[in-house]
């Protein structure tokens, strides 16, 4: 059966967000399966051949000018491709010195500062720095490697690579220090006058205390002029000892409050975090699956599965009110349930997206289980459901234009350029297989770019 995947489509067992990190002051890669376009694409091009021995995030984003990609290639190193954003056929190809091994986890991350320089991190799970810089053409062929951020000592045991820009604009660069059960959550700025990376707290985000890590889904940037954080703490490296979803947010990315405006102090430990649903371990709840949306009014949500009390798995939402958390199940599955457990990749069968403003006075909710993307309708009001439909999702966009095999998945990543044009990378993959190697090696498939017109309001 053909499996669908988005951008961090695989459940990473040990894996933070992010990728799923949606900073709206930039062309960012965003959920195929998302209010997927309904038209046809414009153009269709064949870009590489990839490596399709397990998933791993690769990453795209635009300039004024070029359409970038970063991806592993067909023997598993780290390739960055250009192309100017009207001329598909001009594409420059550049190869940097680092290869995947059968880790899921190592996600590529890639921006532009606002120089015009590229910055790429990859290939990290609880591993040394792996970053390059460009000069501020932007050219790939002119990426280099950065030998450290703040103190090399220090950088020995990185993991999740994330770009995003304050309400300046300036790059800020966060990752995991630690390991899984044992992390903590670091933020650093870039200065451009320097080309340098500089603390941007004087703690990390979150402090596990040496006993937990929190894996975080965002910033995600809201109307209201904030930017929003959902996370679940992590006992161990096994997915089931999640529990106690969490929620801050921040102005400026240094000063944190709770939901009613309350000062958090830095480093958040488990203790002194809004909690806004005690999940207990084994109760359900995962990683990556604590996905930030608003409603029309700019209300964050946040989307997410737990067991209800007949052990069924059900989606909940969460949304801070004047009275507190309101938290509301809006599936109704019976005889199902999402048992998960032990370490590596996970090959997920549910995936959940952000709440977004539908009609008047409607909010929609998607989610994937078992391969059918459904699509909830809620009165935004009461957040009571309407209505549950299957609806088509990334697998009958691209199935048609790449070549499957059984037991092979599709990946997409997206980003749109300052026009509003749509780009879509696909390629497959065998699903995720908790990390381990296969027994032979599988061929190398087609990584294609989709382009659509921008999608319409």
């Amino acid at each position: 059966m053909l499996k669908i995947s988005r951008p961090l489509v695989f459940m990473l067992a040990l894996a933070s967000s992010h990728l799923a990190i949606a900073d709206t002051s930039a062309p960012t890669p965003v959920s195929a399966s998302a209010s997927a376009p309904a038209q046809v694409p414009i153009s269709i091009e064949a870009i590489d051949k990839v490596w399709s021995g397990h998933p791993v995030p690769f990453a795209m984003t635009t300039s004024k000018d070029h359409l970038y990609l970063a991806y592993y290639d067909a023997n598993r190193q780290l390739t960055v491709a250009q192309r100017p954003l009207n001329a598909p056929s001009h594409w420059v190809y550049h190869k940097l010195d680092t290869w995947l091994g059968w880790d899921s986890h190592n996600l590529i991350a890639m921006a532009l500062d606002a120089s015009g320089a590229m910055h790429i991190a990859a290939n990290m799970h609880v591993d040394p720095l792996t970053m390059f810089r460009s000069d501020a053409s932007g050219d790939v062929r002119s990426l280099q490697r950065v030998p450290k951020l703040l103190d090399m000592a220090r950088e020995k045991a990185m993991t999740y690579p994330v770009f995003l820009k304050n309400h300046q604009g300036q790059l800020i660069f966060k990752y995991r220090d630690g390991s899984s059960g044992r992390g903590n959550e670091i933020y650093t700025i870039y200065d451009e006058k320097s080309q340098s990376w500089k603390a941007l707290t004087n703690s990390p985000l979150t402090d596990g205390e040496g006993q937990r890590n929190a894996y975080f889904m965002g910033p995600t940037r809201g109307s209201d002029g904030y930017f929003h954080v959902a996370w679940v703490w992590r006992e161990s490296p096994s997915a089931e000892t999640n529990h106690d979803l969490s929620y801050a947010k921040s102005r400026d990315l240094v000063h944190w409050e709770r939901a009613d405006g309350s000062a958090l102090t830095l480093p958040i430990r488990l203790k002194q975090a809004e909690i806004v649903d005690p999940v207990p371990v084994s109760g359900g709840m995962i990683n990556n699956n604590t996905v930030l949306g608003f409603d029309e009014a700019g209300r964050a949500i946040i989307t997410y599965h737990k067991y209800d009390a007949a052990g069924n798995t059900q989606i909940w939402l969460a949304r801070h009110e004047k009275a507190g958390w309101k938290l509301k199940q809006i599936s109704a599955w019976t005889n199902y349930r999402w048992d998960f457990k032990g370490n590596g990749s996970l090959n997920s069968e549910i995936f959940v997206e952000g709440a977004r403003p539908g009609k008047p006075g409607q909010l929609l909710v998607a989610v994937t289980r078992l391969g059918q993307r459904l699509e909830f309708t809620l009165d935004s009001r009461s957040l009571e459901p309407v209505t549950e439909n299957a609806v088509s999702g990334v697998n009958e966009m691209f199935s048609a234009y790449l070549k499957t095999m059984p037991d092979m998945q599709i990946n997409t990543t997206a980003t749109t350029d300052s026009k509003g044009q749509i780009y879509r990378l696909a390629w497959t993959t065998q699903a995720p297989h908790r990390d381990l190697p296969l027994t032979e090696i599988v061929p190398a498939t087609d990584l294609k770019l989709f382009v659509f017109n921008p999608a319409k309001p």
